[in-house]
């Protein structure tokens, strides 16, 4: 700086040569002027043309060449301000923070198109954040939404190879980034940056923040439901700047695993979203528990619970728990999202589970609703029994029922507390007892029950009563806690 100008401007990038070309007009556009004249007078067609003309594919260059000089004299002016030194911009007419604020308009436009947006966290690296991000766009689009996914994990993108866009680069039209689409979901990575997939990318701050407001703000989404962030673990840079430019009704959902290494980094996600005011829709405990592929039965390798009481800690929903599952990792790498073909398994209901839980929260408004804790299960001395049930009384055998009835009860005051009933998704092995464990069930009580079945509950911590009598739930849970109830023989020996 001299004499209130920018005397000399220099721009890294480890990119290509169109990506430096841009970076160095950048530059030499800069020098000689004030940083508000920069702000007001420098985008990215004058960066491409300073730049010699660039070719369709490499538009994208200039910029987000623009949007990294915008994004380091907005840092400069607000410097300056805060130590009273530019007299000069002080008598000046008092300029917006970015390009005579057209930048802060066209975000707005944009994000006014965006009904919801879902920003994917992690504590930690490592957790199955991407996989549940896809996995959620994906599966939202199946439940009739327009949806959006955006990569914003400017150092280990993922969603390209996930969804068979690895080859897939920018292309601009009328001044917009077109998104790249599978089937209905248009998506958008930062890998498409890139023109090799072992390339590097080395940014610091400003530049990252400047891709993902222009990601935000300069792709042509058009009108969406659901726009799924997927943002790189931690609380830096990247989740810090798109959840400061993402609109009101953005909500976060929370990615963990077991492990109390993982749980712990999780508890400051939360504290993050709180601190920036972003309601959280709740937290997944994915690789939970290993649900064997010839049995079902569920083994929990990386113990068991610890993101459901995290979120019970910290009062957040708890959404529900992702198995193992061998098929879930082969049809990432191969690119097939595995909700498509396996929405029937234990991973595929979970993941269905979860964007009913998600379209529950949102309804129709524009902000998540508030969530109201339960007070009837999970509190010490007392207990949540499931019944299915058939016609309003106890079914025959628990996998062929109509509906759930959810009693809550206090045993030792022998009391009833309340009653829920819910709609179990389609009968598959070990998807029910995992269903009834994310819904606090602590006991079933049932007519008939084979013995495998049986063993997928336990490993639930699920207690199975067999042999019970066609009666109406109320009476059942009551003889039940008078210790009155009388049962037959199991009705399912198999």
């Amino acid at each position: 700086m001299g004499e209130g100008r920018i005397a000399q401007a220099s721009f890294t990038t480890d990119g290509c040569g169109h990506s430096i070309a841009s970076g160095s007009a950048a530059a030499r556009l800069a020098e000689g002027k004030t940083p508000e004249e920069a702000l007001r007078t420098i985008g990215g067609e004058e960066v491409a043309a300073a730049a010699g003309g660039l070719p369709e594919e490499s538009r994208h260059c200039a910029i987000l060449a623009a949007a990294a000089l915008a994004e380091a004299l907005s840092d400069l002016v607000g410097r300056r301000g805060r130590r009273g030194a530019a007299r000069k911009a002080k008598e000046a007419p008092s300029p917006p923070p970015r390009r005579g604020g057209t930048d802060d308009e066209a975000l707005r436009r944009r994000l006014k198109e965006i009904r919801h947006t879902v920003v994917v966290l992690s504590g930690k690296g490592g957790v199955g954040k991407s996989t549940v991000a896809v996995n959620l766009a994906v599966a939202l689009g199946l439940a009739g939404k327009r949806v959006g996914l955006l990569d914003i994990d400017i150092h280990g993108p993922s969603v390209p190879g996930m969804l068979r866009l690895r080859d897939e680069t920018l292309r601009v039209e009328d001044d917009a980034i077109v998104p790249a689409r599978v089937g209905g979901l248009k998506v958008m990575s930062v890998g498409f940056l890139l023109q090799g997939r072992d390339d590097a990318v080395i940014w610091r701050g400003p530049m990252k923040a400047g891709v993902i407001r222009q990601f935000l703000q300069d792709v042509a989404w058009g009108p969406l439901d659901y726009l799924v962030v997927d943002s790189p673990p931690g609380t830096g840079d990247e989740p810090l700047s798109v959840c400061q430019c993402v609109g009101k009704g953005a909500a976060a959902l929370i990615v963990t695993t077991p492990q109390d290494v993982a749980v712990a980094d999780v508890r400051k996600s939360i504290n993050f979203c709180r601190a920036l005011g972003l309601p959280v829709l709740g937290v997944v405990e994915n690789m939970s528990g290993f649900a064997c592929p010839g049995c079902g039965l569920v083994t929990h390798i990386f113990k068991k619970g610890g993101g459901e009481r995290m979120a019970a800690e910290t009062g957040v929903p708890f959404l529900g728990r992702i198995p193992i599952d061998l098929v879930l990792g082969e049809t990432g790498d191969e690119g097939r999202p595995y909700v498509h073909r396996h929405a029937r398994t234990e991973a595929g209901g979970a993941f269905i589970h979860i964007v009913d839980s998600i379209l529950a929260r949102f309804g129709s408004s524009e902000t998540p609703a508030p969530v109201v804790p339960s007070t009837t299960h999970n509190k010490e001395g007392r207990m949540r029994i499931a019944i299915p049930l058939t016609g309003g009384t106890l079914s025959a055998h628990f996998g062929h029922c109509e509906s759930f009835a959810l009693v809550d009860a206090d045993p030792a005051e022998k009391k009833i507390l309340g009653r829920e009933d819910a709609v179990p998704p389609p009968h598959e092995p070990g998807v029910l007892p995992a269903w009834l464990a994310e819904r606090g069930a602590d006991m079933i009580i049932a007519g008939g029950m084979g013995s495998r079945a049986q063993g997928l509950f336990a490993a639930q911590g699920i207690k199975v009563l067999v042999g019970a009598p066609a009666e109406a739930p109320e009476k059942l849970v009551a003889d039940y806690l008078a210790g009155s109830l009388t049962t037959g023989a199991n009705a399912c020996e198999h």
